[in-house]
């Protein structure tokens, strides 16, 4: 209780206190792809990141080169302790094909990828609002009047 009121009197004094209070880190799952080929490259990885403070567990997956750590960890200090065992490390580039409006767009697949899954990209069109024809922003207006029957230069294919 005394911890308490001294804590909270420090929030309301401010300045002096003789302790400082770290945030807690939260609870996270940080998935990495980091390529490996044998057993001696995924216990490099795995010891190395077993060893770091907050890591609760460490999953390696191989084939897909996949590793799923979960703790009270930042994943850049993750990706960090990856590369400082010589091996490339980035977060996760891929979600599943159900999450991408459009899987085979360019942007989006990549032969690299794990079966079911596509690269992560941002919207590549923005999507209007439901307000009509005056909602909808350049981009989307141009697209529209790209295949109009008003527009003299429209395809001619249609």
């Amino acid at each position: 209780m005394g911890g308490t009121l001294e804590y909270l009197s420090d929030l309301l004094v401010g300045g002096g206190s003789r302790r400082r209070y770290k945030k807690r880190k939260q609870f996270q799952t940080v998935e990495l792809r980091v390529r490996m080929d044998c057993d001696g490259c995924e216990m490099k990885v795995r010891n190395a990141l077993s060893s770091m403070k907050g890591v609760q567990s460490v999953e390696i997956n191989r084939k897909q080169y996949k590793v799923t750590v979960q703790g009270y960890v930042e994943p850049h200090k993750v990706v960090k302790r990856v590369q400082a065992t010589g091996k490339k490390a980035e977060i996760w580039p891929y979600v599943p094909y159900s999450h991408v409006a459009h899987p085979y767009a360019a942007p989006a697949y990549d032969k690299k990828a794990p079966p079911g899954y596509v690269r992560r990209v941002d919207a590549v069109m923005p999507v209007s609002s439901y307000g009509g024809p005056t909602a909808a922003g350049p981009q989307e207006e141009r697209l529209v009047t790209m295949f109009s029957d008003d527009n003299p230069n429209a395809c001619s294919i249609m």
